[in-house]
């Protein structure tokens, strides 16, 4: 699904490994194939990840693939992107949005 080299896809099997246990802040794209404000976003997405290597980790998970991990956070509405630090939610933002709002939520 993950169109830049640089973001990493991530499901209910390997999220705990990949997100909670990460030693650097993570963006999770939670996001559907059939969703098209999710198609959007992805450039979006795909552009924060080239432009943060080796700062951040940037992932996606599919909510149908992966309806596990969806369910322990919540997610009702994709796209949902939520940073992580350290283990925990750091900041979530429901819906479309801009590359300068990824890039706060991942610094902030």
């Amino acid at each position: 699904m993950a169109s830049s080299k640089n973001v990493l896809d991530v499901n209910d099997l390997n999220f705990e490994t990949e997100v909670l246990q990460s030693k650097v802040p993570v963006l999770v794209d939670f996001s559907a194939v059939w969703c098209q404000p999710c198609k959007a976003l992805a450039p979006i997405v795909d552009q924060v990840a080239d432009e943060t290597v080796g700062t951040f980790k940037v992932t996606k998970i599919d909510i149908d693939e992966s309806p596990a991990t969806a369910r322990r956070f919540g997610i009702r509405g994709v796209p949902t992107v939520i940073v992580f630090k350290d283990g925990q939610v750091a900041s979530t933002h429901v819906g479309m949005t801009n590359k300068q709002k990824l890039v706060t939520m991942l610094q902030g």
